[in-house]
């Protein structure tokens, strides 16, 4: 591909340069970049394309400065589909990006974004989170072996309140736990919830889980995130690329796989780059699509959690 081209997709013209221009530090290159958007989306479209998206957008590289951007790029193209949603805190409306084709997601992958942000909630319902989100975060010395620990023990508190939950990896050096709710909820109540079992979690396993923000606290434990369950914050896409030294990427993965992480100790076993995450959807179709439709509602809380099941 020539380092500044035009290609046609769904009948639009897209500009695209410098594709030349390396990226990360193995050499993967811009053009890479927005190869690997184009060879995922039949799988990441289902779960960003109608979200309000943050970029996070890296202009020079992985490993140079980056900004997030909220509001859609003022020269975005005509055909490119916004959201309006309203910011007390800036007291006005942000017109978010809707990445809802094929065509927008190569566009931003032009724009350098290279890590997507998409909201919790879906734009028809802005107010609901379709998903509750535990990040599990490790302190060093701390690894993804006490990641998989730690979600093995949430999945068994989840399991005991009758919800199914899905792993992915960070693409940087976490577990992320989704509970696809996908029916009436607020914010308050994913929040509330979520809480309770970070607390709980915590007080069972002080060893290994901390839930307080206090970084000084986090060393050799895993950091217990349950604030990502807020309309103002945004979790990583599943399939987003990271910047980070080689191009990982967000890979869905099964409970069994995460289980083989705790067991043989070994946390490189569920460490992804972006050609990977390729081959494993082209060998196992997309491990996330559940999330999408599974319907769960939050219990009522209050009751002894089992932390076995």
């Amino acid at each position: 591909m020539p380092v500044n081209t035009v290609i046609q997709v769904d009948d639009i013209n897209l500009k695209l340069s410098n594709l030349d221009k390396v990226f990360y530090a193995d050499g993967f290159s811009k053009g890479d970049v927005i190869d690997y958007y184009i060879r995922i989306a039949p799988a990441l479209l289902a779960h960003i394309k109608d979200r309000p998206m943050t970029l996070k957008r890296y202009p020079h590289g992985a490993d140079s400065n980056f900004f997030y951007q909220k509001s859609c790029p003022a020269n975005k193209p005509d055909w490119f589909n916004t959201l309006s949603v309203w910011s007390e805190g800036r007291g006005a409306h942000i017109h978010f990006c809707l990445l809802d084709s094929l065509p927008s997601l190569i566009w931003v992958a032009n724009m350098a974004a290279l890590e997507l942000h998409p909201s919790l909630s879906r734009a028809d319902n802005i107010s609901c989170p379709s998903v509750m989100v535990f990040d599990l975060d490790p302190g060093p010395p701390a690894s993804m072996t006490e990641c998989a620990e730690v979600g093995l023990m949430l999945r068994a508190i989840l399991d005991s309140y009758g919800l199914t939950s899905y792993p992915k990896t960070s693409g940087s050096k976490g577990l992320q736990i989704y509970v696809p709710l996908n029916t009436p909820c607020g914010y308050e109540q994913t929040k509330q919830f979520s809480h309770f079992l970070a607390k709980s979690l915590e007080a069972h396993r002080p060893d290994i889980v901390v839930a307080k923000m206090k970084k000084s606290l986090r060393t050799g434990k895993v950091f217990f995130d349950w604030s990502q369950n807020d309309e103002h914050k945004t979790t990583v896409s599943v399939y987003s690329l990271r910047a980070k030294a080689r191009p990982s990427a967000s890979a869905p993965v099964s409970w069994q796989e995460v289980e083989a992480v705790y067991e043989q100790q070994d946390p490189h076993l569920i460490d992804f780059d972006c050609r990977q995450v390729l081959e494993r959807f082209e060998k196992y179709g997309d491990l996330f699509a559940p999330v999408l439709s599974v319907k769960q509602a939050l219990p009522t809380i209050g009751a002894s959690v089992d932390y076995n099941n």
